[in-house]
């Protein structure tokens, strides 16, 4: 089942009631009380930034004017580029069906469902770092949202090149599922696709300590591959994602040492931060 069908006004359902159990639990003491405190409130973050995601989706939904030709533009700046083609990539697949149809569920579920997975992780195992990720996922979301409002149709719809719609070929097309609803056909630059799994899997390394976490680096190679493969990306999409990255993470390092320097900021001394002697107080009154 694809998270698309969880819309904005599911999420912000959602994201409300996190936040009421939020506040119930912390009128509670205990270390579970703490738990789920906390636990709901994160959900109710990551719920309330998928709303905002959808709505400024909706906005620039059925705004398709220029975007073949920007999309034409894209694909011959790679020749010119001598980039290789993503013909070349989708024939290594085009003649097996089942492989076809496994990329094709791969780019409409594992988008989300594995962010999930790996934030609920990030937070139950390295959450001294979560609020960095989670900011620099806000962080770059936003900005391709607000790049994303320049149409650009995906390679699969600006003819000439010799490329199938592999989804609308075995009838898997989540655009062809929701219509004009959730999904925007000409936000193909950048690939939030190719941004979120390669952020994903440098997460992995970085945080993990596993020798296992070097087979997170597959995820973020595999999404590559599939957005290409399934022509819904150009090559141009997931460099432009990756760029797009850095001024991210920057922006969330800023946001840590803002919050930091806050929460060291100098409070109002009380005598029992002064560790005095009762008897040097009472000596300090009377003189």
């Amino acid at each position: 089942m694809s998270w698309l069908r969880l819309d904005a006004h599911s999420a912000t359902i959602v994201a409300f009631a996190m936040l009421g159990i939020c506040v119930c639990a912390h009128r509670l003491s205990g270390r579970r009380a703490r738990f789920v405190a906390a636990a709901s409130f994160e959900v109710a973050v990551v719920c309330a930034l998928f709303a905002l995601w959808q709505v400024a989706n909706a906005l620039t939904r059925g705004h398709t004017a220029g975007g073949v030709d920007r999309g034409k533009w894209l694909w011959h700046a790679e020749r010119v580029l001598h980039m290789p083609s993503e013909k070349s990539v989708q024939d290594l697949i085009i003649g097996h069906a089942w492989i076809v149809r496994t990329a094709n569920y791969y780019y409409d579920t594992a988008h989300l469902t594995l962010m999930v997975v790996f934030l609920v992780w990030l937070w139950l195992r390295h959450r001294d770092r979560y609020s960095l990720v989670r900011n620099t996922i806000a962080a770059f979301t936003a900005m391709s949202l607000l790049i994303q409002m320049i149409a650009v149709a995906p390679p699969r719809l600006i003819g000439g090149t010799g490329l199938i719609d592999t989804a609308q070929l075995y009838g898997q097309s989540v655009y062809a599922a929701f219509g004009s609803g959730l999904a925007d056909e000409y936000a193909a630059m950048p690939s939030i696709h190719v941004g979120w799994a390669v952020l994903i899997s440098l997460a992995i390394v970085r945080c993990s300590s596993s020798r296992w976490r070097w087979l997170g680096l597959l995820h973020g190679g595999l999404t590559i591959f599939v957005v290409v493969a399934t022509a819904n990306h150009y090559w141009l999409d997931g460099v432009a994602a990756c760029l797009l990255l850095v001024p991210a993470v920057l922006i969330a390092i800023g946001i840590e040492r803002v919050r930091a320097g806050v929460q060291m900021a100098p409070r109002e001394v009380v005598i029992s931060d002064l560790d005095l002697d009762p008897v040097q107080i009472q000596q300090g009154a009377s003189s």
